[in-house]
């Protein structure tokens, strides 16, 4: 692939400026302010004076769901879906079957991505067998091949094997991303927040989330292991967070779009507005919105989660947990935070781009001689979010209909365009 790419905004050193970006057979060899080629230059140029660049996004966690739940979504599709959406690399859950816990399991995971995954996936492995507390995996073989250890949609309630799965990681420079969920002792205390009260319907208290957090930053105060929070869901965690960044300990915490964007009294008992943990109460989000805004909750991940038709038609009690998200992330949150003049364009970047890249220890920057990695968009393009338009085989989340701002257009990786939107 030849292409001249003029007068577009590109993201460079933490700020847009225009530039010019040549490829050759898919390789970039210039970035400059201005940039010409000759009258027999074999390829095509286009003005971009509207669009804007940036290194391809990245996602630190989503569920592909492959091998064993192929029936939900593929490997094949889901990174067609990232890709739509911006992204080029992503952390995939081990929340599968087999579960990634010793390397013949994760093996059949990474031939697949080999075959099939049209952007960079890096796996998870799972901190405890089969996710099922009750004996660690086999973290030292899996390291040299997974961004880090998750026993992701549950929490790991044995805190005396945390604590030993937070030494070996530390020795090995990964991070543990931690699902934080206590199971409920007492139903009678949950919160189970203003729609759930009024349905009579069971919800999962703040308390479950926020005492494992609390219980395993003792751990990284002891061990100085890398420590990520997934999808964050109550003001106590954001707190927590907060004290142990000014403390100085490695901690990261998740944003979702969803719990940004969503709380308790906007739900309905349908199954696309279920996930784990709970949307929770407006000082919640608030909460998570300011923490999102200071960088207290440094990266933007969607907790991408495809299920079956089936599986998310059954109301709030019945349906599985988990929405969809790679391909409306960008849009929802740039509508609201950057079109409202509360986050500025640069800042979603190092949310949805740089943080979690540095997380995954991979490139920010775009650079001459390295195969196109990039994504380009257009922040003021308006249009409604529509499931069926979806690459995903899922389709279930709370924003259908939701008019939004922000389209991706084209979406290259490893020198090749891997999305093309159809209106471009």
């Amino acid at each position: 692939m030849n292409l001249l790419i003029k007068n577009a905004n590109v993201f460079q050193n933490d700020k847009f400026s225009k530039r010019d970006i040549l490829l050759r057979d898919g390789v970039i060899t210039a970035i400059e302010p201005e940039l010409s080629v000759s009258n027999n230059f074999n390829g095509h140029i286009a003005r971009y004076d509207h669009f804007f660049i940036s290194r391809g996004f990245a996602d630190i966690h989503v569920h592909f769901r492959e091998p064993g739940y192929s029936y939900k979504a593929t490997i094949e599709q889901e990174s067609k879906a990232a890709a739509a959406g911006g992204f080029t690399v992503v952390g995939t859950m081990p929340n599968l079957d087999p579960y990634p816990d010793n390397l013949p399991h994760l093996q059949e995971q990474l031939a697949i991505i080999e075959r099939d995954a049209v952007i960079k996936v890096i796996p998870y492995g799972t901190v405890t067998i089969k996710s099922q507390d009750q004996e660690l995996a086999d973290l030292k073989a899996m390291a040299p091949y997974v961004a880090g250890f998750s026993d992701d949609g549950v929490g790991v309630e044995n805190g005396t094997l945390m604590l030993k799965a937070f030494k070996i990681a530390k020795e090995l420079d990964l991070p543990i991303s931690a699902h934080c969920e206590f199971p409920d002792k007492n139903p009678g205390v949950i919160h189970a927040g203003v729609f759930a009260k009024k349905h009579n319907l069971p919800g999962i208290s703040s308390k479950s989330e926020w005492s494992m957090v609390q219980r395993d930053l003792e751990m990284v105060k002891q061990t100085g292991c890398q420590y990520n929070v997934c999808h964050v869901s109550t003001k106590e965690s954001v707190a927590l967070i907060k004290e142990a960044k000014k403390a100085g300990l490695p901690v990261s915490g998740e944003a979702a779009p969803h719990y940004l964007i969503l709380n308790d009294e906007e739900l309905e008992d349908l199954g696309r507005f279920k996930m784990n943990p709970p949307i929770r109460s407006k000082e919640d989000q608030a909460a998570i919105r300011e923490a999102f805004l200071d960088d207290t909750l440094e990266i933007l991940a969607t907790d991408h989660a495809p299920h079956s038709a089936e599986e998310k038609s059954q109301g709030l009690l019945n349906s599985n947990f988990g929405i969809v998200g790679l391909e409306t992330s960008f849009a929802l949150v740039n509508t609201e935070f950057v079109q409202t003049g509360l986050m500025s364009l640069e800042t979603l970047m190092q949310r949805i781009m740089v943080a979690p890249r540095k997380f995954l220890k991979l490139e920010t920057e775009l650079k001459v001689g390295e195969k196109a990695d990039f994504v380009v968009f257009d922040p003021k393009a308006e249009y409604v979010i529509n499931s069926n338009n979806f690459l995903s085989k899922g389709k279930a989340m709370p924003f259908e209909g939701k008019k939004v701002k922000g389209k991706i257009l084209n979406t290259f990786y490893d020198g090749k365009l891997v999305f093309q939107n159809h209106e471009m």
